[in-house]
């Protein structure tokens, strides 16, 4: 079933490209093209039918439709509380809860995002499949972005590849942070642990973070925080590297008198929309309990 058409107006400096070349400069991919081209009324070149292999002239109109897929039957729809910041037909952005995994796992099969999501676009009665852009850990909170068809997840999976969706952290540390720094130490699994990471400048992966001091208060410092590089809890393992581990954090500093999980949260995230290229820059407050750390 096509689940919206897209359309292109074939600009000169694109002059002889066939609709596959030109469809995968526009983010398809090559599965995507497949599918496309298969679907009845899938590619139409000035209101007619076309292949992919037709060359393009200039001033045509070629036409490109996006096919809805099944749910995914082993994704259970569950009721849930969502927190939509935005929400368009080809994506939508939530402000994620602690303590709500993005996708199903073991011993998380019907509380999480994913599960919200299916119960949602369930009442709407409108296709969906889980495609995250990016994840969070568990328990931190904050600005999560999904795609909602297939050309967006392939246009906003290349804009993470090349960086150019960039989110911002606001974590809270242990002690007196400086005003700002770069941490560039290598992170590696723990050698006893499938979860643990650590600091290991013979086994790691390049891992560099950015942070910035926004605020000091009770034996704490808050922190804008921004990665080059997304190693599995980056932030996390950094901040304990320099000495001002996250309070909460039962892996890297077990020490909740303070909040009773890591003080982290997506604060800013920024990228181009997948369909209108429009630049959108989304923010998500401080949730009451990492600000109840600085009251």
């Amino acid at each position: 079933m096509i689940r919206k058409n897209i359309c292109y107006c074939i600009p000169p400096e694109q002059e002889g490209q066939t609709v596959e070349r030109f469809l995968r400069s526009q983010g398809f991919s090559r599965h995507l093209v497949i599918t496309t081209k298969y679907q009845e009324h899938g590619l139409l070149l000035d209101g007619s039918p076309t292949r992919s292999n037709v060359r393009l002239h200039a001033g045509q109109l070629l036409t490109a439709a996006i096919v809805s897929h099944a749910p995914n039957e082993n994704l259970q729809p569950a009721e849930l509380p969502l927190s939509i910041v935005y929400e368009d037909e080809d994506i939508i952005v939530l402000n994620k809860p602690a303590g709500m995994p993005i996708h199903p796992s073991q011993g998380h099969y019907t509380d999480t995002l994913s599960n919200g999501l299916a119960y949602y676009y369930q009442q709407l009665e409108e296709p969906f499949t889980a495609r995250s852009i990016g994840r969070l850990d568990r328990d931190t909170s904050g600005l999560v972005l999904f795609a909602r068809h297939e050309l967006s997840a392939c246009i906003l999976a290349e804009q993470m590849r090349n960086r150019d969706i960039h989110r911002e952290y606001r974590a809270i540390c242990t002690g007196l942070l400086p005003e700002s720094g770069t941490i560039d130490a290598p992170i590696a699994r723990a050698h006893d642990s499938t979860m643990e990471r650590v600091v290991d400048f013979d086994r790691g992966e390049p891992a560099v973070t950015h942070f910035r001091r926004l605020d000091m208060a009770n034996g704490y410092s808050l922190a804008a925080v921004r990665l080059e590089t997304g190693r599995t809890h980056q932030i996390r393992v950094h901040m304990k590297h320099i000495g001002h581990p996250l309070p909460g954090d039962f892996l890297y500093n077990p020490d909740y008198h303070a909040i009773r999980r890591q003080a982290l949260h997506s604060f800013r995230l920024a990228f181009r929309h997948p369909i209108t290229r429009e630049t959108m820059d989304f923010t998500a407050p401080i949730p009451e309990d990492m600000r109840h750390i600085l009251a």
